[in-house]
């Protein structure tokens, strides 16, 4: 303890300098949005490269799972195939419904947190690849988030598991809308609130997304009703939705980028300004 007390005593100046050096950086990062992005971006290009590394490491040791998987989902594919009317007509597979108007960009989970409020996804594609923030992440099952920031070769996605995250939903039996968010208690349920008590619901039913954004195409499956609950006061129900990903095991994902986006926002835009 004597020993370093004493190399504090005799190296204070420098670590004052340090000290203060910390201090001005980080002030300078905070008030400044052009500073704050560049060091976002170094953090995600750095994170990113580390997250690689390990992830390659795991999906190694992981292989028989992942055959497992694929195994089960080629089955799938079979036998699709092989109940349609006439097998020799190669079908037109559209695994995420109302994708007509976009593109698809496939990419691959490298980092997942899903144990505290606020949890992102690091993918190992970005800007080189199109990737930009405000775009939809799937994966064959179901959501899995939305872009929040890139860097040349990576991207952070906020999970549907985000305290932050709130995206359009509806019941798809009877296109009742509201917003789907997460009440930061189960990695396996998400909430959609607002859903107007004229709606017919039962447990079961199906969520998907509503559509009514640029983000994410009409109805794309997200999960099944667990619960039902209804708020006297607001009139409105709010429903615990089982979510038919495992977040806490993703691995490919695609990215959706709609054809339309720019569009809309810059007819929406000229519109708000008028």
């Amino acid at each position: 303890m004597q020993q370093i007390f004493n190399f504090i005593f005799k190296n204070s100046n420098k670590l004052l300098f340090l000290l203060l050096l910390g201090i001005s950086l980080m002030l300078t990062i905070q008030s400044h949005s052009f500073h704050r992005s560049k060091v976002i971006s170094s953090a995600n290009f750095l994170t990113g490269g580390v997250y690689e590394r390990i992830n390659n490491v795991s999906e190694y040791l992981n292989l028989k799972t992942q055959n497992e998987i694929l195994a089960n989902e080629n089955a799938k594919l079979k036998s699709l195939l092989f109940n349609i009317k006439d097998s020799t007509v190669i079908p037109k597979i559209d695994s995420l419904k109302g994708v007509s108007k976009v593109n698809i960009i496939v990419s691959k989970v490298i980092h997942n947190s899903y144990n505290v409020y606020e949890n992102y996804l690091t993918i190992n594609s970005g800007e080189k690849d199109g990737v930009k923030p405000d775009m939809g992440v799937v994966n064959s099952t179901g959501i899995v988030g939305i872009v929040d920031r890139t860097s040349k070769n990576y991207a952070t996605i906020i999970s549907v598991l985000n305290k932050r995250s709130q995206i359009n939903a509806k019941i798809k039996k009877t296109n009742h809308f509201g917003s789907l968010i997460w009440d930061g208690k189960s990695t396996g349920f998400v909430q959609l609130i607002d859903v107007p008590r004229l709606a017919s619901v039962r447990k079961g039913d199906t969520i998907v997304t509503g559509g009514q954004s640029v983000i994410f195409p009409e109805n794309i499956n997200i999960g099944t009703i667990d619960k039902i609950y209804v708020d006297n006061e607001t009139n409105y129900y709010t429903l615990n939705v089982r979510l038919f990903n495992d977040m806490t095991n993703l691995g490919h994902v695609y990215i959706i980028k709609s054809k339309d986006r720019e569009e809309i926002i810059n007819l929406e835009k000229v519109t708000k300004d008028e």
